[in-house]
C-alpha cells in the first residue's frame, strides 16, 4: 500500500507505529506463573472537589407491599428534580453477601455542594410531602451525612 498522504505519513503515521509498538510491548507472552499478576488495572479516584454526601438507608416494616416500596423508590427519585440543591442522586438494593445489613434494604445517596444546600434540603416542601408518604411504610432509617475526602 502506498501512502500519499504527506500529513498521513508525517504526522499519525509515527503515532500509530509508537501505539502498536507500545502495545505489542504490553502483552503478556512469558510462560511464568502469572496467578500473582493484577487481571485488571486499579481504578484511579479523581476528586474534583469535596462534596457534601447524604446517606440514607431503609428498613421497610414486614407489611409493605413491593407496590407501595415502588411508591417510595419513585418518589425519591423524583425530589432531585424538585429541588435544585440536589446535585447527584442514586441509590441501589442491598446484596451484601456478609447478611450484616440489619434489615436495611435501600440505600438512597444525594450529592449536596454546601451545608447550606442540605439545609434547604432538609425543611423543603417536597421532601416533607416525601417523608409523610413514606412514614407508613417505614420500620427503620439510618442517615449519614460526610464530607468527601482528597
Amino acid at each position: 500500500m502506498k501512502i500519499q498522504n504527506s500529513f498521513f505519513k508525517k504526522s499519525l503515521f509515527p503515532v500509530l507505529l509508537v501505539i502498536f509498538y507500545v502495545s505489542g510491548c504490553t502483552s503478556n507472552t512469558s510462560t511464568e506463573n502469572t496467578s500473582t499478576q493484577e487481571s485488571t488495572p486499579p481504578v484511579e479516584s479523581v476528586m474534583i472537589k469535596n462534596q457534601l454526601r447524604h446517606v440514607v438507608l431503609f428498613k421497610f416494616k414486614d407489611t409493605t407491599t413491593p407496590e407501595d416500596i415502588k411508591k417510595v423508590e419513585d418518589a425519591f427519585a423524583a425530589l432531585p428534580t424538585k429541588i435544585p440543591q440536589i446535585k447527584s442522586y442514586e441509590w441501589g438494593l442491598n446484596n451484601s453477601p456478609e447478611g450484616l445489613n440489619k434489615g436495611f434494604t435501600h440505600c438512597f445517596f444525594l450529592t449536596f455542594d454546601s451545608e447550606a444546600d442540605r439545609a434547604i434540603y432538609l425543611p423543603h416542601p417536597d421532601h416533607k410531602a416525601f417523608g409523610e408518604l413514606l412514614g407508613p411504610f417505614l420500620d427503620d432509617v439510618c442517615v449519614v451525612d460526610y464530607w468527601t475526602k482528597d
